[in-house]
């Protein structure tokens, strides 16, 4: 046997011993003759570096240091899930799929772990990218750090595809993050809080080596891909299983709702078994064409439903109620709380939202408070224990002047919060404003965060977001904390950000209750923030999706001289205010005022892609048919309910070729 057979067999020897150890709980080897054989094939492929492997079982220990995570964006986005927290909510959903999908929905149910969300990519049967969730559209490349976890594997078994993506969440036993603890607390450290931030912070360590000490595990449950051989969830997560994932057997095929709630109560009390914390049910629609029917809202899919678990319940002392100021001017009132442990963190401090939830609780200075954390994430107070109040406590008084500025606030009628109407001349708005100017989703700003904003506002340099064009090296450079290649890396960042397209530029001018679905809408739409600016009430809202309250806040924002001021300068620096050439150049509105639905299966392209091509030329998709439906676009396997609904109305069905005819 040859060196390069050697190194083969040993590789493959390894790869399967670490399958059997670290995925199936089944091993055939000792841990020692395990570390010989990898020490063997470490100094073989030292001695012959012309046999490298990018995924060589070799790279498990790590030892690669990352100084900066580069973002990249997510082939397939990650969206978040709608949670839910009764039987009613589980019931409701699954009577608007039932109005959605044709024939028998089914469900699969699964555990939701509490760890960090991944993605990885495997080409070929190869590990290629390990990317976190980050905004859902681009997160942070941690491929290095993810290849020291044993139970993801680096090289696949069987029939898997040539490309694809499966998500997954990067989670710390307690077996392991128990022994992680003794071993600090015996070194004089600080104990970690709770396995799902240790094992979030484990993937931005800068190097591997420490990452691999570290017993993280990770559990896949979703393939993402075009053309995939696989027909329901279920069959996914078996054949992710037969690739090599480390999948878990806590899953269940319910025919029923019934059967859904039977699996929900009984890991309800059999949770706490479990080597992981996990803190809910997440119920999908079983089939993979349902799924593709039922589609997406701008967050969710619709298809997906999480049941979160009984949140975890805690008193302590009130001691204050502040008030913040956001970049909008909406005042929150905030409890600032005795510090006590809850779910694994130790909270301080609970949003109140407004005047009306003190009131409605009557919650006091002072007060014992009942603090739980809504799904388990932010913590909230849902009442007050009264026998332990103070006789001599008084009524909670809500502010009437703005904390920040003093300008008195203004609450208008239908709307909770109160506001603080000096928009100019409030330093938590003017930060606040800029903030999200510069955020990941709008501007995404390289060397600028939050902290440097509030120091160039704090130091007179910048007033409005339009400002940051006009800085120089030389005004940077003296601030705290800020040296030559900082101040490089920022106007640099600046520049760059001058390249991003008008749809995240017009989400990045913080106009009220336009986000980036609506951001996107208005732009697709009117093309030119020119257009857009002398867009009347009426004619916004005969925009897809924006309503009349969307359409008051775009006239008012567009009313202001010193708005208008502002996105001139921004014209006069580069900034991108009016859709690319290029992407004009495949947008048509030979489709305007036309609603399709999309039903089926395709052949000549995915059902992404049609729905995209329907609103690159003026369409609009709709999720269901009615009255207002002009085409069905159906492809094989179209459900007979929705055929049937289209001929009782008269809507035109038409054929995957008949609609690419109508494009052409």
């Amino acid at each position: 046997m040859n060196i390069e057979q050697q190194i083969t067999t040993l590789r493959n020897e390894l790869r399967e011993h670490n399958y059997n150890y670290y995925v199936l709980d089944a091993p055939t080897i000792s841990d020692f003759e395990f570390d010989q054989k990898l020490k063997q094939l470490q100094e073989l492929e030292k001695a012959h570096p012309e046999f490298y492997d990018a995924n060589s079982p070799t790279l498990r220990v790590g030892g690669e240091i990352t100084k900066n995570f580069e973002t990249v964006p997510h082939t397939y986005r990650m969206f978040s899930l709608d949670n839910s927290y009764s039987k009613e909510d589980l019931e409701d959903w699954e009577k608007r799929i039932e109005k959605m999908v044709d024939g028998k929905v089914e469900f699969t149910c699964e555990l939701k772990y509490d760890g960090a969300s991944i993605s990885l990519t495997y080409e070929n049967g190869k590990l290629k990218k390990a990317v976190t969730r980050g905004d859902g559209f681009q997160g942070d490349d941690v491929t290095a750090n993810v290849k020291t976890i044993r139970s993801v594997p680096l090289q696949l078994k069987g029939d898997y595809p040539p490309l694809f993506d499966i998500r997954g969440e990067i989670v710390l036993p307690f077996e392991g993050f128990a022994k992680m603890n003794a071993e600090r607390v015996e070194a004089g450290e600080e104990p970690y809080r709770n396995p799902r931030n240790t094992a979030s912070g484990s993937l931005k360590l800068q190097d591997s080596s420490e990452v691999a000490k570290r017993p993280l595990e990770c559990l896949l449950y979703s393939l993402k891909g075009a053309r995939l051989p696989i027909k329901t969830q279920f069959e996914s997560l078996e054949k992710a299983r037969d690739w090599g994932f480390k999948v878990p057997k806590a899953a269940n095929l319910a025919k029923n709702l019934d059967e859904v709630l039977e699996f929900v109560n009984y890991w309800d009390i059999h949770r706490h078994e479990l080597p992981y914390e996990t803190d809910g049910v997440v119920v999908k629609v079983n089939n993979l064409q349902q799924q593709e029917e039922l589609g997406y809202t701008a967050k969710s899919p619709r298809w997906a439903m999480a049941y979160k678990f009984k949140a975890e319940q805690v008193s302590t002392v009130l001691n204050q109620i502040t008030y913040q100021v956001g970049r909008t001017g909406a005042i929150t009132p905030v409890a600032n709380l005795e510090p006590v442990e809850l779910a694994g963190t130790i909270v301080k401090r609970a949003s109140l939202h407004n005047a009306d939830q003190i009131e409605k609780l009557d919650i006091r200075e002072g007060d014992t408070v009942f603090v739980e954390k809504g799904g388990e994430i932010i913590p909230k107070i849902i009442g007050v224990d009264f026998k332990q109040r103070d006789p001599n406590s008084s009524p909670t008084n809500y502010i009437t002047e703005c904390p920040e500025c003093g300008t008195t606030l203004v609450r208008t009628e239908g709307e909770a919060q109160h506001y603080c109407p000096n928009t100019e001349g409030c330093p938590p708005q003017i930060i606040g404003r800029i903030q999200h100017f510069i955020s990941r989703k709008a501007m995404d700003i390289e060397g600028l965060g939050g902290e440097t904003v509030a120091l160039l506002v704090n130091n007179g340099l910048i007033n409005n977001y339009s400002d940051l064009y006009l800085l120089k090296e030389e005004q940077i450079i003296p601030l705290e904390r800020m040296a030559q290649k900082s101040a490089e890396n920022m106007i640099n960042g600046i520049e760059a950000s001058k390249e991003i397209p008008f749809e995240r530029v017009l989400f990045a001018l913080g106009i009220r209750y336009v986000g980036e679905t609506v951001a996107k809408k208005l732009a697709k739409h009117y093309k030119t923030i020119d257009a857009l600016k002398n867009a009347s009430e009426e004619e916004l809202t005969t925009v897809d999706e924006i309503g009349q309250r969307i359409a008051q806040s775009v006239v008012s924002f567009f009313a202001s001289e010193e708005n208008i001021a502002t996105i001139e300068r921004l014209k006069s620096y580069g900034v991108q205010l009016e859709i690319s050439a290029e992407k004009l150049a495949n947008q048509t509105d030979v489709l305007q005022g036309n609603t399709f639905v999309v039903s089926g299966v395709f052949t000549k392209v995915s059902r992404d892609e049609l729905k995209k091509l329907i609103e690159d030329n003026g369409g609009k998709v709709s999720s269901s048919i009615s009255s207002k439906t002009n085409y069905v676009v159906a492809g094989d396997n179209m459900g007979p309910s929705k055929k049937t609904k289209a001929e009782s109305l008269g809507v035109a069905i038409i054929s995957e070729d008949d609609f690419l005819q109508m494009i052409s």
